[in-house]
């Protein structure tokens, strides 16, 4: 009796050390999956921030840096509007006439739908 009861004590210990190695073991997995994560989280953002850089090279070399192209644009509108005013004064007489005159001459005509009783 007492070999059978030092046998499942040993197969006791045995079992319970074994437990503790695939706890350890789990562990070290996990804590290598949360350091392979990082790494490619810290991977990704190293590329990503590479691609921004080349990106904006890019933007400046083709398009100019944004005040840049902001003050053309703001440069074209405002050609465009002086273009528009001169336009604006040099039609506005005639317009005004051409208004004025189809206001003024009423010729009253019965309408073509109109019938008599």
């Amino acid at each position: 009796m007492a070999s059978q009861t030092q046998g499942i004590q040993q197969l006791l210990a045995a079992e319970k050390r074994a437990a503790e190695k695939v706890s350890e073991a789990r562990k070290r997995k996990a804590k290598r999956l949360k350091q392979a994560k990082e790494e490619a989280q810290d991977e990704v953002e190293k590329y990503r921030q590479e691609r921004e850089r080349q990106f904006k090279e890019f933007e400046a070399k083709h398009m100019g840096t944004r005040e840049g192209v902001a003050a053309k644009i703001d440069a074209e509108t405002k050609v465009k509007i002086e273009e528009m005013n001169r336009m604006v004064k040099q039609q506005q007489e005639p317009v005004i006439k051409d208004v004025l005159s189809l206001v003024y001459d009423i010729k009253p005509e019965l309408h073509v739908n109109y019938r008599f009783k």
